[in-house]
């Protein structure tokens, strides 16, 4: 709650609001008094501080409904919202467990087209396969299949769960390419938060395939052409992100503890084991000169500063600190920061990446 007076106000008392504001602090720690000399009692439509108290009042709403979403969390998971071009083929299963479903958007090309896989973020503990319809969009008017994934979540299994998942994933669609005319030479991934985090694991680790196992699925290759994601942690080792951002307890992040079922305010006292799995699912440290461009997009600033956990964990110091690293290595690194309202340009600097790097061309 934002209570908003102003103390020459001569229909509510001062002290009223003061004792108010006292007794909901006790409730909610995240309730504010807003106060001000001058203004009278319908402080909103005052020509004096009308247009200002509005303003603290649309500063506070966006912080509230943010936070109920992102508190503590790394994530906003994609919006479910109806796509706008029905799938072709739905909830189709690419492994053994429940979560381990697909949905499949076949463009009707000459030749076989590239693919976008979509990969949901979450916080790897929810969310559900998605896809933008801009981007939807964008891809079957440029001839470009997409997929979306769905994979399990930390609850059900911690790392490297999700991220096998994600590569049987890429491996199901090779192993289909011939049926669902697509090129297996060029695949692509997208995704947000964990979904970005995922796509670039992909990107950077060595070819999963097994060309002896019994399982045709695992004798396809699970690499990729290139990666485009958005909001992206390019680490999950904690000690990593604690340096990263020093002072600040982004590393707390309470998902990742989930990631790993571990209690990260013991950070320094885990099993070794632990630490090697941090080391495991973390993109950043599988990368070699063979590897594979990707961009990144972020809604904050390079220079935001990290007032919350929720925005550690999207800043663009991870894709800029990667950048560095696949700049010594002559590797193409986009990093495009500030993009926070600005969904138009996101998806253009997104698609033409995407394109050039596909090889794709309207249908």
């Amino acid at each position: 709650m934002l209570l908003v007076h102003c103390k020459d106000d001569t229909t509510v008392p001062y002290y009223q609001s003061l004792e108010m504001y006292d007794s909901i602090k006790t409730i909610n720690p995240d309730n504010r008094l807003l106060l001000f000399d001058k203004g009278g009692h319908g402080i909103r439509g005052s020509d004096i501080i009308g247009d200002e108290a509005w303003q603290w009042t649309i500063e506070f709403f966006q912080e509230y409904l943010s936070s109920r979403i992102e508190k503590d969390d790394p994530a906003r998971p994609e919006e479910k919202v109806n796509p706008a071009i029905e799938p072709t083929y739905v909830d189709v299963s690419y492994g053994p467990y429940e979560r381990n479903v697909m949905d499949v958007w076949v463009v009707d090309t000459p030749k076989p087209a590239p693919v976008l896989i979509s990969i949901h973020g979450g916080g790897f503990y929810r969310g559900e396969k998605s896809v933008s319809n801009r981007l939807l969009r964008q891809c079957n008017e440029a001839g470009i299949a997409v997929v979306t994934i769905n994979y399990r979540f930390s609850d059900e299994a911690i790392a490297p769960a999700q991220f096998y998942d994600a590569a049987r994933a890429v491996q199901f669609i090779r192993h289909n390419a011939k049926a669902w005319n697509i090129d297996p030479d060029r695949i692509a991934s997208s995704g947000g938060s964990a979904g970005a985090g995922l796509s670039l694991w992909l990107g950077f680790h060595d070819d999963l395939a097994d060309p002896d196992n019994a399982d045709p699925v695992l004798r396809q290759s699970t690499r990729l052409t290139c990666m485009a994601v958005n909001n992206g942690q390019t680490t999950y080792v904690p000690r990593h992100i604690r340096d990263l951002f020093p002072g600040t307890d982004t590393y707390l992040t309470s998902p990742i503890g989930k990631l790993f079922g571990v209690d990260l305010k013991k950070l320094d006292d885990l099993p070794q084991e632990k630490y090697d799995l941090f080391i495991q699912v973390s993109p950043l440290h599988h990368l070699t000169k063979d590897d594979v461009p990707a961009l990144f997009t972020y809604r904050s600033a390079e220079d935001a500063p990290v007032i919350k956990r929720s925005v550690g964990i999207h800043h663009p110091k991870f894709g800029l600190e990667l950048k560095e690293r696949m700049d010594k290595l002559n590797i193409e690194c986009q990093v495009h920061a500030d993009l926070d309202g600005k969904d138009e340009l996101r998806a253009k600097v997104t698609m033409d990446f995407l394109k050039r790097h596909l090889g794709a061309s309207s249908k």
